[in-house]
């Protein structure tokens, strides 16, 4: 069992920053694939951006493409999505996931997840 934490979420201006975090129990996280999805009010939880087992490759959704980076420190055990140029839109809780096999972008493929932290983005 992988557990996961999210931590760093807040209320931030549209145009601001923020940084979350992910801390994973498991001493073999570099093992696992981690993912970034998101959920606002109302709607499905949406793909994010991955990050591979080494973490040389990443893949983000059209929509926070060139905004949001996700980087992973595999000797801590933590993955970080990286926020900038915020947009209300951006609001959602946001939950982290670690998986083995399987599309990036499908809940499916991740076996492991987070409680979630909120982002919430005013105008």
């Amino acid at each position: 069992q992988v557990q996961l934490v999210e931590s760093g979420g807040g209320l931030v201006q549209a145009g601001g920053s923020l940084r979350l975090s992910c801390a994973a129990s498991e001493g073999t996280f570099s093992n696992y694939v981690a993912g970034w999805f998101r959920q606002a009010p109302g709607k499905e939880r949406e793909w994010v951006g991955t990050i591979i087992r080494s973490g040389g490759t990443t893949f983000y959704a059209n929509s926070v493409k060139g905004r949001f980076t996700i980087s992973r420190d595999n000797a801590k055990n933590t993955v970080a999505l990286q926020m900038n140029s915020l947009k209300p839109e951006d609001t959602a809780v946001y939950y982290c996931a670690a998986g083995r096999s399987g599309t990036v972008d499908g809940r499916s493929s991740y076996d492991y997840w987070g409680q979630g932290t909120q982002v919430t983005v005013s105008s």
